[in-house]
C-alpha cells in the first residue's frame, strides 16, 4: 500500500503543473465602448498597503497578521466584485477587473487555510492546487482561477506581461504588486511588473554561460513566441548585459509567499 501511495505521488509529481491554454469562454467578451462605468479597488488597495512587504529581491505577504476586520473587508471586496457585470466595462476597465479579482481570490483562498505551506497544498488530495476549483458566481455563471486567467485574460488581451500581474502566492511566481491595477495605470504597472520579474533571479538567472530561467517561460512558451522572440522579450526589459538564450534550464519555487 505504500509503495502503491508512493507511486502514485510520484506521478502526480511528475505532471504536477500541466499549464492550460488560451482557451476563449467567448461569453465574457462583450465590452462597453465607454468608459462610463469605472470600479472601485480601493478596499483591496488598502489590504495590500497594510499587509504586502516589498524588499528588494521578493514581494512577501503578512499572512499570519490579517485580522478578522481586514478578512471581512477582502470578503466584502469580492463580493462587490461578483455583483458587478464585467461586460459592461470597458476593456481597459475589464482588465483591472479580472486580474484584482485573481489575486485578492487568491489571497483569500491562503487566508481560508492559513497557515498552509503553499498553494499547491489546496485543492484536495488529487488536485495540484485550487486553480480548477469552482471559487467565484458572477452572472450567474461559476469561474475558477483558472477559468480568469486561461479562458479570459490570456486569450482576449493576448499579451504576455499577464503572467507578470496574476500572482499565485508563491516565491517563485511574480511578485504582487503594492498597486491596483487601474485602467489608467495598467500599461505602467505591467512594464513595472516584467521588469522586476526579469532582473530577479527567480526570473532569469545566469551563471558561468548557464541560464536558468522561470518555469513560466517553459509552461507558457507559446505566449512568448519562438526563442528568439522570448530572448528579445527578455532583453527588452533587462537591465545590463543582454543575455543570449543557449544553454537554459527552468525552475519554480512553490513555497508561500509569507514574510515570517
Amino acid at each position: 500500500m505504500r509503495f502503491f501511495v508512493s507511486l502514485l505521488l510520484l506521478i502526480l509529481s511528475a505532471c504536477a503543473f500541466a499549464a492550460p491554454k488560451a482557451d476563449l469562454w467567448p461569453y465574457w467578451q462583450q465590452y462597453a465602448t465607454t468608459d462610463s462605468q469605472t470600479v472601485d479597488h480601493s478596499r483591496w488597495q488598502r489590504l495590500l498597503d497594510k499587509y504586502l512587504v516589498v524588499q528588494p529581491n521578493q514581494t512577501l505577504f503578512r499572512y499570519n497578521q490579517v485580522t478578522d476586520s481586514d478578512k471581512y473587508e477582502l470578503d466584502r471586496y469580492l463580493r462587490d466584485l461578483t455583483r458587478l457585470d464585467p461586460r459592461q466595462l470597458s476593456r481597459h476597465e475589464q482588465f483591472a477587473y479580472w486580474v484584482n479579482l485573481y489575486n485578492a481570490q487568491t489571497v483569500k483562498l491562503i487566508l481560508d487555510s492559513y497557515p498552509v505551506s503553499s498553494i499547491t497544498k489546496l485543492g484536495g488530495f488529487f488536485s495540484f492546487g485550487p486553480w480548477d476549483q469552482q471559487v467565484l458566481t458572477i452572472n450567474g455563471k461559476t469561474l475558477s482561477l483558472n477559468d480568469i486567467e486561461h479562458r479570459i485574460l490570456r486569450p482576449i488581451w493576448r499579451d504576455p506581461r499577464i503572467h507578470y500581474a496574476v500572482n499565485c502566492a508563491s516565491l517563485g511566481c511574480p511578485d504582487l504588486q503594492p498597486e491596483v491595477f487601474t485602467a489608467s495605470n495598467r500599461e505602467r504597472l505591467l512594464d513595472k511588473a516584467a521588469t522586476r520579474f526579469i532582473n530577479s533571479r527567480k526570473g532569469v538567472n545566469t551563471q558561468g554561460g548557464k541560464t536558468k530561467l522561470s518555469s513560466i517561460y517553459d509552461w507558457y512558451g507559446s505566449d512568448f513566441g519562438s526563442q528568439a522572440q522570448l530572448q528579445k522579450h527578455i532583453n527588452q526589459y533587462r537591465q545590463g548585459t543582454p543575455i543570449s538564450l543557449g544553454n537554459v534550464s527552468y525552475d519554480y519555487d512553490w513555497s508561500l509567499n509569507e514574510l515570517r
